[in-house]
């Protein structure tokens, strides 16, 4: 079976090197987010990759059209396994990521990111934006679709409702999974390994409950067995 848990490498690059040390790319991918990418750059994803692990470039791609073109032309050529833009860029931005794409030889998985899971309906309100994060996300998860991206980046909360509205073949990928004793951080919308797989996520994002493992190892085999 594939895994679906992709770790969050949210971290220190000493800590990184630490951490992939212990964890066998088999039984997981890993993701880079801007913290990482901006103490690093490219290089990491070309460690990551010769190690054997499956990238996503977790950078939300959000600006002019043109310029998250030659983002997209960039990231490609480092051999990511997925990237993602925001979609709050709109239809001309996304189907310039998407372009690039379908020119590529290797073609990594591109998705849009919907609503941050830090996000609550009275933060969406504080930007100007009325609708719940259920309609917010569904709205723009629907304009992914139709112009042809992957999958969208959603909390667990919406889950069941997108694949239920956009199919089983569109890739769901949820952070902001926690276990019931862990504390939720910054994030708002969160669930269980479990309830996001069971609701209908392909992938889960796992940061802290792996990385700050003694055995990260050990606890990835545990959420396996568990989900």
């Amino acid at each position: 079976m594939k895994s679906p848990i992709i770790i969050a490498l949210d971290t220190d690059k000493k800590s990184v090197f630490e951490l992939i040390e212990k964890i066998d790319p088999s039984e997981c991918k890993v993701k880079v987010g801007s913290q990482l990418f901006t103490a690093s750059g490219p290089i990491i994803i070309e460690k990551l990759n010769d190690l054997g692990f499956d990238v996503f470039l977790d950078l939300k791609f959000h600006d002019i059209p043109n310029t998250v073109e030659k983002s997209i032309e960039e990231a490609v050529k480092m051999g990511v396994w997925m990237l993602n833009v925001h979609s709050l860029g709109g239809k001309q931005m996304l189907n310039a990521a998407l372009q690039v794409i379908e020119k590529a030889t290797v073609k990594p998985l591109l998705i849009g990111v919907t609503v941050l899971t830090s996000f609550s309906n009275e933060t969406l309100k504080q930007v100007g934006i009325n609708q719940s994060t259920q309609e917010q996300v569904l709205l723009l998860a629907k304009l992914c679709q139709n112009i042809g991206l992957d999958g969208v980046v959603c909390s667990p909360n919406e889950v069941s409702t997108l694949r239920e509205n956009l199919g089983k073949n569109f890739l769901l990928v949820t952070p902001g999974i926690r276990s019931l004793n862990l504390e939720k951080d910054d994030q708002k919308r969160t669930a269980t390994a479990t309830e996001a797989i069971n609701n209908g996520a392909d992938y889960i994002v796992i940061g802290r409950e792996i990385t700050k493992e003694s055995d990260p190892g050990a606890k990835i085999k545990q959420i396996l067995e568990t989900v």
